[in-house]
């Protein structure tokens, strides 16, 4: 699986969740850490673990396995660097205070529409 790929996999697992404002941001041009941003909100606690979940676990049936993990106890942020993929999960109040799509507003956007996947 394919960068391009595994950042759609994961905006596509955290809407079977109900994930909102759900964003993929193509950063590969802008910084050597990552290929893209997927980005989404979680509505509660709950909803920030299951979100989680869904996205470990079934990276983890696929054979991908993060780098790293932080922020899963507190739950006003939690990132999955899978490598060429980090996944961003905040609470309402953390997304507007850290504002990634504002840091990286150079970005290019991927076009995500949860209803058109192949």
């Amino acid at each position: 699986m394919n960068s391009y790929e595994k950042a759609i996999k994961a905006a596509t697992l955290a809407d079977n969740k109900k994930a909102e404002n759900i964003e993929i941001i193509e950063v590969a041009d802008l910084t050597s850490i990552t290929d893209y941003f997927v980005i989404c909100s979680a509505g509660s606690e709950n909803q920030m673990k299951a979100i989680s979940d869904e996205i470990e676990e079934n990276f983890k049936k696929e054979g991908i396995t993060p780098l790293h993990i932080e922020g899963y106890r507190s739950a006003t942020w939690v990132l999955y660097d899978y490598g060429d993929v980090i996944v961003h999960i905040f609470n309402k109040d953390s997304r507007m205070f850290y504002s990634l799509e504002r840091l990286w507003g150079d970005a290019k956007r991927v076009e995500f529409d949860p209803e058109n996947i192949e």
